[in-house]
């Protein structure tokens, strides 16, 4: 494996600060998700927490000036805590949108985190327009043997889908998602500890890939939620991800293959469920095979962009760089990001080795 990844970013500014008016962000707008509208016009879908760390994901038309993300017009709330399975005793939220258009499906299609009665759970949505959106429920693990365990046990976060469809590992034809397995059932248990599978020495969080048949989904969309043929991609290896990494943005196709912005973390986590303050989040990349999207090619040794300016370094939750969303705008591409859990910011993301976008 090369470690080469021959891509930069470059900050472009700041696309949305909480509006003191509005009681739904007195605690950040962060971590959106995207899409294009059927009106052509780019949109985010930000995470808009209240007080008392209550998130729903709003819809924000994306205001562009010069061939630069500058601004939002708000647009609502899409999607809020009001399942049951949405919420706790004393907590509720949905929570860092990642959005794919799967064209092949003709659909959007949002993965989310529930922060339910037992914690986090990755749950999905589709929609045809942004605005409307149809709860499909929670993502389920089929069972796998070899792995001697059972993933539907642990919290799981940071998943996101690929764009088009790939070779699963059995020879099928697939959709592939990323996901981040949390192995500490201490968590959801107190008593029971870290449990991992077979295979795995490391309980560093790290990024997973599951696999949906296509033609399963191709007959009953709802067969979104069922996962399968689970491995490991990639775990912490250098310094700025020492705690635990996590994907970003739906991958992105490039000539070397998939272009995989992640987070690398660092410091130390006090409780996994609350806002923390003692951790550092910075941007880095995985370059995937674009036949096998579960092999990593190359990754970046340092961040790609990290906690530097004052709003990237103060927040709700300090130091933290968060990307979560890539989209096209004049040919160019843009990486939307999370703020310090409190703001949204936007890069460029360019070729290091040329001056054209990926």
């Amino acid at each position: 494996m090369t470690r080469a990844v021959p891509y930069r970013l470059t900050r472009a500014g700041i696309v949305m600060t909480p509006d003191p008016g509005d009681p739904n962000e007195a605690e950040g707008v962060l971590n959106p998700g995207s899409g294009r509208g059927p009106d052509g016009e780019l949109y985010l879908l930000p995470r808009l927490v209240a007080a008392g760390n209550v998130s729903r994901v709003g819809l924000a038309r994306v205001v562009v000036e010069g061939g630069v993300p500058v601004g939002v017009v708000r647009e609502g709330v899409v999607l809020a805590p009001d399942r049951g399975w949405e919420r706790g005793a004393d907590h509720a939220g949905v929570e860092d949108p990642r959005i794919t258009w799967i064209d092949v499906l003709g659909l959007h299609v949002m993965t989310y985190v529930a922060f339910g009665p037992l914690g986090p759970r990755t749950a999905l949505a589709v929609s045809d327009d942004l605005r409307t959106w149809r709860r499909l429920g929670p993502a389920l693990f089929r069972y796998q043997d070899d792995l001697d365990t059972d993933l539907n046990l642990f919290h799981n976060k940071d998943t996101v889908f690929f764009p088009e469809p790939v070779r699963a590992p059995d020879g099928t034809e697939a959709l592939a998602v990323l996901h981040r397995p949390m192995w500490d059932l201490g968590e959801t248990r107190p008593g029971q500890g870290v449990r991992l599978p077979a295979g795995v020495e490391d309980p560093r969080q790290s990024v997973w890939i599951s696999y949906v048949p296509l033609a399963a989904v191709l007959a009953d969309v709802g067969n979104l939620t069922l996962w399968e043929q689970h491995r490991f991609v990639a775990g912490p290896q250098f310094a700025f991800e020492e705690l635990k990494i996590g994907g970003g943005p739906p991958p992105l196709r490039v000539p070397e293959g998939w272009l995989v912005l992640h987070h690398g973390v660092t410091g130390v986590i006090d409780d996994a469920f609350t806002q923390q303050q003692n951790v550092n989040y910075a941007a880095g990349a995985l370059l995937l095979d674009a036949a096998d999207p579960g092999r990593v090619l190359a990754r970046t040794t340092e961040p790609l962009l990290a906690p530097e300016t004052a709003d990237e370094r103060s927040g709700i939750v300090p130091n933290v760089v968060f990307p979560t969303a890539i989209e096209q705008i004049d040919g160019r591409h843009f990486v939307f990001y999370g703020m310090a859990d409190s703001k949204i910011g936007v890069a460029l993301l360019e070729r290091s080795d040329a001056t054209s976008s990926p």
